[in-house]
């Protein structure tokens, strides 16, 4: 029998994904100029502190740009994969059963993510961005699997 305790920090991590496929969901809901400005923006950032550090260094801000949108593919599907997988996990699902719903899990909702830009003025869906998101999903998953993160949970110390 789960205690209330118990089935409170289950929830909180079923909140905890749907926020962030909600977070998701809101980065592919904007336009491609919209998308453009958040990655240039990052860009000039992350340029701005590497300039600091390296004077003189010469970056192509162009490719750089490419890099930054793309590896925030890999991330936020790493981060996906991770809260999935904690949150079956606390559920109850077992190692390799729960890593293959979470891989599935992970994996539907990057090719409805990749759809759903289609109908996004300026947007596109793309193979290779599910790709990128899959090979993500995979290392949060097996990033929280090999360190058991159930166990270090924020949630397992409310």
């Amino acid at each position: 029998m789960i205690n209330n305790r118990k089935r409170t920090i289950i929830l909180l991590s079923w909140i905890a994904v749907l926020l962030w496929m909600l977070f998701i969901f809101n980065l592919s809901s904007q336009t491609a100029d919209q998308s453009d400005q958040l990655s240039k923006g990052i860009v000039a950032v992350v340029v701005g502190m590497i300039e600091k550090i390296a004077h003189g260094f010469d970056i192509d801000t162009s490719g750089f740009n490419h890099f930054i949108r793309k590896s925030a593919h890999f991330f936020a599907y790493l981060v996906l994969g991770a809260l999935v997988m904690n949150a079956l996990r606390l559920s109850g699902v077992k190692r390799l059963r729960a890593c293959a719903f979470a891989f599935g899990i992970c994996v539907l909702y990057a090719v409805s993510d990749e759809v759903h830009q289609l109908f996004v003025p300026g947007r596109g869906g793309q193979a290779v961005d599910v790709l990128l998101d899959s090979v993500g999903a995979s290392v949060g998953i097996g990033w929280q699997r090999l360190f058991r993160l159930k166990e270090y949970s924020i949630w397992s110390k409310l």
